[in-house]
């Protein structure tokens, strides 16, 4: 059986992040530019190859000082390493809407496997007679396995930022034709 191509909808599908800040709330971001596909043949998608790459330089928290810091080599280094990628080695399904997603995520020079949960929304067809499909992504990294080790403390010792990063990914894919 044939694999069908599906495309990510950037108008309808968001890549996020949370982490805390002074471990009392919680600072956002988000991927502006980012593409992504998902090869399967199953009705289910049990057989599904999926990737996605980011582009660093889109990434904002609302705060341009926050954000060119992120950039920087502090962070992600954007001007050696562009993107963020990840693509899967395994989708398996848990329950009738729950997926564990497994695969390798890259960025600034590190590769590193990762397990991510998935809840599938559902597929249905839009007015305009496409596709869709719906799926909710999230998981957790730390964030020095990714050499992203900047740190301050406040007065009191306590850390400006946590070391997990949530991961939280709405995706809405297309089925092409």
């Amino acid at each position: 059986m044939s694999k069908n191509l599906w495309v990510l909808d950037p108008v309808h599908s968001e890549i996020t992040f949370k982490v805390r800040h002074m471990m009392i709330t919680n600072v956002s971001g988000i991927f502006q530019s980012f593409s992504g596909s998902m090869n399967s043949s199953s009705a289910d998608f049990t057989d599904a190859e999926i990737s996605f790459e980011a582009d660093i330089d889109s990434i904002t928290t609302r705060n341009d000082q926050r954000d060119e810091h992120l950039r920087s080599s502090d962070f992600f280094e954007a001007q050696n390493y562009p993107k963020l990628t990840f693509s899967s080695s395994a989708f398996v399904k848990e329950s009738d809407s729950n997926y564990k997603m497994s695969g390798i995520l890259s960025f600034r020079g590190v590769q590193k496997a990762i397990d991510l949960e998935v809840i599938y929304r559902g597929t249905v067809i839009d007015p305009w007679g496409n596709v869709k499909a719906g799926f909710e992504i999230n998981g957790v990294i730390l964030r020095k396995d990714f050499n992203l080790n900047w740190n301050a403390t406040n007065d009191t010792g306590v850390a400006v930022l946590s070391e997990d990063v949530k991961l939280l990914i709405s995706a809405q894919l297309v089925r092409q034709i």
